[in-house]
């Protein structure tokens, strides 16, 4: 009953604003309720503020007692949601598959099924010595990713 009254009212919050979506939400069994989101924009301290109080609000802790938390995905949060990789669009990402695969690259593309990434690479010239630069471009779907982040660079 506790955990579908919860439901309920993240899910209103989040219906109401729709440029953020949930990542993950669980409730231990001491009623710790933990909320990770994103946001197509990100989220604001003032986002995470809100549905804090749109849940604490309309929970009664003489009924239940709880903890209640919510965050943001933090920037090396690996990326789980196809949301995510759209939002992500323009920015360098490494990429490990389940074949044991590793790519790095900027990432272009995004649909449902697929992610793409472009980078450069150095390779030895068809016809005598030297290396020449060449572009690279890999279509990964989304089945084959084990993990992916962002690459944050200071």
């Amino acid at each position: 009953m506790f955990k579908k009254q919860v439901t309920a009212l993240l899910e209103g919050f989040l219906e109401e604003n729709p440029t953020l979506f949930l990542i993950d939400f669980t409730i231990a069994p001491d009623f710790k309720i933990n909320i990770v989101l994103d946001g197509d924009n990100g989220v604001t301290l003032k986002e995470c503020m809100a549905v804090n109080r749109a849940i604490e609000n309309n929970l009664d802790r003489e009924e239940q007692d709880f903890s209640l938390e919510v965050a943001s995905a933090g920037a090396t949060s690996p990326l789980i949601l196809p949301r995510q990789y759209t939002k992500n669009i323009g920015r360098n990402l490494e990429v490990k598959t389940t074949e044991g695969r590793n790519f790095e690259g900027l990432l272009t593309a995004a649909s449902e099924e697929t992610i793409t990434l472009e980078w450069k690479a150095r390779e030895p010239k068809p016809v005598g010595k030297g290396k020449v630069t060449v572009q690279k471009k890999e279509e990964i779907p989304f089945s084959e990713i084990k993990e992916a982040k962002v690459i944050l660079k200071f």
